[in-house]
């Protein structure tokens, strides 16, 4: 058949009356040459219009609209073994037994406390700000989920995002939440106000949902008329359990638990230093699904077997995992890593989460998860966010005082937290401000739990819009609209250094807010100083006269990140894939460290609370 004599005969099953169909010719133009025109007319084949040539071609698509070509990376996916793909067969999907498994119905007045609060964190207008380059190092490559209802989520689960109000996952979410679905061990390192907690709770909280009988452990029924707490009681047997340092952050993370146990038939309990053990055990003893708690308190709990076992523990979330390895902590930490009765089974689910990672945690993380676990780091480890504005202010050490009461009024009253390096110094500064007429609360670790639990109720709801607090309210504090922080004292390297001054600065701006961070510098400050402009230059902030000497002539920032070999990234396991989020880029090493900063973690009780009774207003 050729171009020139070819007839196309009506199809056998009859056509349209508009013409003929035309199912093609066996009379291709050799070589691959692109004919240009339409082939037929009217059912006849027509003289062939002139061979264009692979350039001409390519312009005349262009010149139509149509966009580059992108050939298919074959070197990639022979470097993957060609399981490096987005299956469309394999598409992410709800997976579940026994239909929708059994989930609790819906209370609204309940529904009204956990969701409803007008206190509760809300996704500010500046979250694009988050959106930072991802570093993912894992078996394989996990592909990133832009919406909560393609993560493969319970549906009731989703119905919890929403009444939260999480409209998209943050970019530590969005690559969490998959790997945990798929039953992964992760270290994810993220800026602080990133959505960290978010991002193990709901796809643990999503794999148990409509699972509470079938892996729960026995409990009584508390909501029976004739539930008596002395004759029935249960031992403590989590499925979950996440590890804080702080008892303010163990509470706050039990309100996140409260929310998306919702229906769930989970029960969620929290332990921790300064709860009368009688309390503590008397909510245990009620059943408990999922278990946040402080080291101290959790290692003393495991230590009363008829109180808690660990046998059934299926996810272990370490947050904020570089305090965690103070010293400190380092017994009890071993304890709850390996100690025990703790679930040695493969389904044993491992979590670290920190805005910085130093080298020891990457030990740890080594040593006790599985080989093929994801490594998650947004950003640069221990780096601050362009939300914050810091500004930096040269003060003479003994005018400090003076210098942060004309800075409140000088500022628009908003909630305040001031950070100081000593219990003393906070002391001192509340007193100061309180008897000038300053509605002040303060906070540190010779507070006893009501002082500290009374501080903390008085400044998310705004009796006392200004807290003072040592660096125990550094980490992981998510209260609503803290506008400003201020440093009375920066930390030096005997309070954590730049790591500390990362996570004090990052209880403001917070999930797409914006804050304003303020710090006062002196002649003591000096250690901080290239680490600190290093900081201001790579937020885009100002640097001051007085810091200008410290800018690097070079224009290269260097950070002490605590990576000593870029190779480490691949001993740790894994395919070490760094896949770039924001450009789908080449692998890149990773770098997951950062010195650990140091805080007032210490608990001991009986001071004076200070003004922590203040009037409302200003």
């Amino acid at each position: 058949m050729s171009w020139e004599t070819a007839t196309v005969e009506p199809a056998a099953n009859g056509a349209a009356d508009g013409g003929a169909d035309a199912w093609g010719t066996d009379g291709a133009a050799e070589n691959g040459a692109v004919a240009d025109g339409d082939a037929f007319a009217g059912g006849e084949a027509t003289e062939p219009k002139p061979q264009l040539t692979k350039q001409e071609a390519l312009v005349k698509a262009r010149d139509a609209g149509w966009i580059e070509t992108t050939a298919f990376n074959y070197a990639e996916f022979e470097r993957t073994g060609g399981h490096d793909r987005e299956w469309l067969g394999a598409a992410q999907k709800y997976e579940w037994n026994d239909e929708f498994g059994e989930v609790a119905p819906r209370v609204e007045k309940l529904e009204n406390i956990l969701f409803g609060g007008e206190f509760q964190m809300r996704r500010g207008e500046h979250i694009g700000n988050l959106e930072i380059e991802a570093n993912i190092d894992g078996p394989v490559r996990i592909a990133r989920v832009e919406k909560f209802e393609d993560a493969g989520l319970h549906p009731v689960i989703l119905d919890n995002i929403q009444l939260a109000r999480y409209d998209k996952p943050t970019v530590i979410q969005s690559y969490t939440i998959p790997a945990v679905v798929q039953g992964h061990d992760v270290v994810a390192v993220a800026q602080t106000g990133s959505g960290k907690t978010a991002a193990y709770m709901i796809p643990i909280i999503s794999k148990l949902m409509g699972k509470a009988k079938k892996l729960a452990a026995p409990r009584p029924n508390v909501a029976a008329p004739n539930y008596d707490p002395k004759l029935h009681r249960a031992r403590a047997e989590p499925l979950v359990v996440i590890v804080v340092p702080t008892r303010e952050l163990a509470v706050q993370i039990f309100d996140e638990a409260r929310r998306m146990c919702y229906r769930s038939m989970l029960r969620p309990c929290v332990a921790y230093g300064g709860l009368p053990m009688g309390i503590t055990a008397g909510e245990l003893e009620k059943g408990c699904d999922v278990l946040i708690a402080t080291p101290g308190r959790l290692c003393d709990l495991m230590s009363k077997p008829h109180l808690l076992t660990m046998s059934r523990v299926k996810y272990t979330v370490i947050d904020e995992a570089d305090e965690m390895l103070q010293a400190d902590w380092e017994e009890e930490l071993n304890t709850i890593m390996a100690g025990g009765d703790t679930n040695e089974d493969a389904d044993h689910v491992y979590l670290m989460f920190s805005a910085t990672f130093p080298k020891a945690a990457r030990e740890m993380a080594r040593q006790y998860m599985a080989e093929d676990h994801f490594r998650i780091r947004v950003g640069r480890a221990g780096s601050a966010h362009k939300n914050i504005r810091q500004e930096i202010i040269e003060v003479d050490h003994n005018l400090k005082r003076e210098a942060v009461y004309d800075l409140l009024f000088a500022s628009e009253p908003a909630r305040t937290l001031i950070f100081c390096n000593s219990k003393h110094a906070v002391d001192e500064l509340d007193d100061f401000l309180y008897n000038r007429g300053l509605p002040t609360t303060s906070i540190h670790a010779d507070r006893n739990q009501v002082e500290r639990e009374d501080a903390i109720r008085a400044f998310r709801t705004g009796r006392a819009p200004i807290l003072i607090a040592t660096g125990v309210s550094a980490r992981g504090w998510d209260v609503k609209d803290i506008k400003h922080v201020i440093n009375y004292d920066l930390p030096s390297g005997m309070y954590g250094g730049i790591q500390e001054y990362i996570h004090r600065i990052g209880r403001t701006a917070r999930i797409g807010h914006q804050g304003l961070a303020t710090s006062f510098y002196t002649d003591r400050n000096d250690d901080i100083a290239q680490e600190l402009t290093n900081v201001l230059i790579e937020c885009d902030c100002t640097v001051p006269e007085f810091l200008q000497q410290y800018v690097p002539e070079d224009g290269n920032l260097q950070f002490d990140d605590d990576t000593d070999d870029e190779a480490e990234a691949g001993e740790e396991g894994g395919a070490g894939f760094g896949d770039a989020a924001a450009d789908g880029g080449a692998p890149v090493a990773s770098a997951w460290g950062a010195p650990a900063a140091e805080a007032d973690t210490g608990f001991s009780a009986d001071a004076s609370a200070g003004g922590s009774a203040a009037d409302d207003g200003w």
